[in-house]
């Protein structure tokens, strides 16, 4: 399977108090999906990340697709087949602009 690898030309910022924001909501079992916890800019595009795109985010460092889904999953309780889908459309997106490239 692919590695995937962020664009170091796009530039990001993990947001320290919604990160702390939705931890504690996760833990409260809450869904915190829509809390903003990033920010990546590039080229004039700025995309906010909630929780679980931040930590995919930081695993895009050459890993491959299945190491960062595995890596998640001892994170996050989300059945395996979900999380996959989830991931990988959420990867396909971000190649997509560019953010990330698969070797």
């Amino acid at each position: 399977m692919s590695n995937v690898f962020r664009n170091p030309d796009v530039m990001w910022r993990e947001e320290d108090d919604s990160s702390a924001q939705a931890y504690e909501g996760l833990e409260k079992g809450e869904n915190v999906e829509d809390v903003g916890t990033s920010l990546l800019f590039s080229d004039g595009e700025m995309v906010s990340l909630n929780l679980l795109g931040t930590e995919i985010w930081k695993l895009c460092d050459g890993r491959s697709v299945d190491e960062v889904i595995s890596a998640l999953h001892e994170q996050f309780d989300v059945e395996t087949d979900i999380l996959r889908a989830d991931v990988m459309i959420f990867l396909n997106e971000l190649a997509q602009k560019g953010f990330v490239r698969y070797e």
